[in-house]
């Protein structure tokens, strides 16, 4: 197949649109199943860098959950706590623990799941069983992968009535050293970032403390493989394993940092035994309860507990989650990694990392206040790394 007819482009009235290969050569991808459209393309040649990469650089199988062009988190196959796996809602996957790619993708999927409803899978190895059965029941729009087992196929097949879209890529496929794209009908041209991103890139440690244990460095390279693609501006947090936390986007480097390090709060919250109990309806849907948690963690709380309200959502009324006992429990945290992709111009992008737990972290250096951030490090003890480069997607 050498180009692949699309319904239509970004938007329904941006017609006509199609994939090809400019050089005439066939497309790198199968089409399994359904009839990916524009963005599902996007993400899912996006995505498919990121988890190659990623198993590159860890030799792990990983995952990625995709939505419009950015990842809402990247993780690897380490096995899940009995508490992640109920924050991530997957604590009844039969065979989870044995599967480090179903790990891997739990992670991702139970990251951000309110940003990953609807999302794009990639996945760096060949999909199995478990793995499959986590897709299943989740609101998903499509996945690409080097590969599927017959079970896999077949049960990933049965989503949105037989129309669920599955693409299988070509894991030997290496694209062009050249990309080219064109805005306003200028063609734009430049070298590909084929930078790699490991644990060397870690050594220029500029802070007092430079004590970096393996799985803080395995984090941070998440961290900022996930940064490679990721829409700039953008900051990585990461712990455990997996991002969890991304800001993308944004204009400005301090506004990545808190939307990114909200998200962080948000995912450690979500393990908070106050939030693992609330005692949902048995008919409350699974994207219900994602919503639910999310306001039920957030300042608007009444908008689920008040007199009322509560009973579209609970069995009987739980306990608010005090802003207090927020406080306290994301007072105890800390390891967490984070990346950015771009230099930290100010020192506060330090102290709100500092309040999600961050102890770690890796940026390219180079700005005019580079002593000042750095002090800011030195004095809550934490480790930076200067990596050199910088790491902007669009």
């Amino acid at each position: 197949m050498k180009e692949f007819e699309l319904k239509y482009g970004c938007n329904p009235n941006q017609k006509p649109a199609k994939i090809l290969m400019d050089n005439g050569k066939e497309l790198p991808i199968e089409i399994l199943c359904g009839k990916p459209g524009y963005i599902n393309f996007l993400d899912a040649f996006n995505s498919w860098q990121l988890v190659k990469e990623l198993k590159e650089a860890t030799g792990m199988p990983c995952a990625t959950s995709f939505k419009h062009v950015s990842p809402t988190s990247a993780a690897v196959g380490l096995p899940l706590s009995d508490t992640l796996k109920k924050a991530c809602f997957v604590d009844d996957i039969e065979g989870l623990d044995d599967s480090p790619l179903a790990c891997a993708y739990a992670r991702a999927r139970g990251t951000d799941r309110m940003s990953s409803f609807g999302d794009w899978v990639a996945l760096s190895d060949v999909c199995d069983k478990t793995t499959a059965l986590i897709l299943k029941r989740e609101v998903s729009d499509g996945i690409i992968a080097p590969g599927y087992t017959d079970e896999a196929l077949e049960i990933l097949r049965t989503k949105k009535k037989g129309n669920y879209n599955i693409v299988k890529i070509d894991a030997d496929y290496v694209p062009d050293p050249i990309e080219r794209k064109q805005v306003y009908g200028v063609t734009f041209e430049q070298g590909r970032n084929n930078f790699e991103i490991n644990k060397e890139l870690l050594s220029n440690i500029v802070t007092e403390n430079k004590n970096i244990p393996e799985e803080a460095v395995l984090d941070l390279v998440i961290a900022l493989i996930t940064l490679k693609y990721t829409q700039s501006n953008s900051v990585c947090f990461a712990y455990n394993g997996q991002a969890i936390g991304v800001g993308a986007g944004q204009q400005s480097r301090i506004h990545c940092t808190r939307l990114a390090g909200n998200k962080a709060d948000i995912w450690h919250l979500r393990q908070h035994p106050k939030v693992l109990a609330l005692p949902f309806l048995d008919t409350l849907g699974r994207p219900d309860r994602d919503n639910t948690i999310d306001v039920y963690i957030s300042d608007e709380c009444d908008d689920v507990l008040a007199e009322g309200r509560w009973q579209n959502y609970f069995k009987y009324k739980p306990e608010a989650l005090t802003s207090a006992e927020k406080k306290e429990y994301l007072a105890s945290i800390t390891g967490v990694s984070v990346g950015s992709d771009a230099f930290f111009p100010f020192g506060d992008n330090i102290e709100r990392a500092r309040k999600s737990g961050v102890t770690y972290i890796a940026e390219p250096g180079g700005s005019i206040r580079d002593d000042n951030v750095i002090d800011v490090c030195n004095n809550y003890g934490m480790v930076m790394c200067f990596t050199g480069m910088r790491l902007f997607h669009h």
